[in-house]
């Protein structure tokens, strides 16, 4: 079963999986769905393992077996930040965090998180700890999200927050993994998939969402998801 909550982290969601026999996949690629592109990054729980889900570009095949996880989602572009380490050199990785710090700092916010009776807010106390030393996030990048987001193009975008192109893309790389316009994708595909979700046809959610067409967004979801719209929204989350 899955479940999640709003943090008190800006942006960021705190959520649990615990096993249920039929798995629907979170982003520890546990369960029989795949995870998908989202734009954000996790902090993970498992079995006494600390681990960073990096930025994902395609469908996260599950692997392993079912078992039980705890993590904060932070929202896009803020996880980088608070990791010191570039979006773009976790891409498409589940990596332990003893990797990425000293180990015996990791070993300490194991050994934190084990002995905690709710391990999820465990992880969220430790991120807002995080929040607090490290730089604020960037705005920019913030607004970024929500332009993009609301479906407007990447050149107009960069225009509008007056930085150029190349400078924007670099500077997307180090917070999301990947460039403005794998990150336009994304959130396309998530706008997509909300209004399918929501009942709404599948050429009206094309036309809604920014792609020119129902082939277009089919030809999409199969190309991020890994699988026809249908198939996706019959296995639920």
């Amino acid at each position: 079963m899955y479940t999640e909550r709003k943090s008190r982290l800006t942006g960021a969601v705190v959520w649990t999986k615990h096993p249920t026999g039929t798995g629907t996949g979170t982003r520890t690629g546990i369960g029989v769905r795949p995870v998908l592109p989202d734009g954000c990054m996790d902090l993970l729980w498992s079995e006494g393992r600390l681990l960073v889900a990096g930025p994902d570009t395609r469908p996260y095949a599950p692997e392993g077996p079912d078992r039980s996880w705890a993590g904060i989602r932070f929202f896009p572009g803020t996880a980088p930040a608070l990791l010191g380490v570039p979006a773009h050199e976790l891409r498409d990785r589940r990596v332990e965090l003893a990797d990425l710090w000293p180990a015996g700092r990791a070993r300490r916010l194991c050994a934190r998180v084990a002995a905690a009776p709710d391990r999820a807010s465990a992880l969220e106390d430790i991120a807002l700890e995080w929040a607090a030393v490290a730089e604020p996030p960037d705005p920019l990048l913030r607004r970024l999200v929500e332009r993009l987001d609301e479906g407007r193009p990447v050149s107009a975008t960069a225009t509008e927050l007056g930085v150029g192109e190349r400078r924007l893309h670099r500077r997307c790389l180090t917070a999301f993994g990947y460039g403005p316009k794998t990150l336009a994708r994304i959130l396309r595909l998530r706008r997509a998939l909300a209004l399918a979700r929501a009942g709404t046809p599948y050429a009206e959610t094309a036309i809604r969402a920014g792609y020119a067409d129902q082939p277009h967004l089919a030809r999409e979801v199969r190309r991020l998801a890994g699988m026809p719209l249908g198939e996706l929204l019959a296995g639920g989350r």
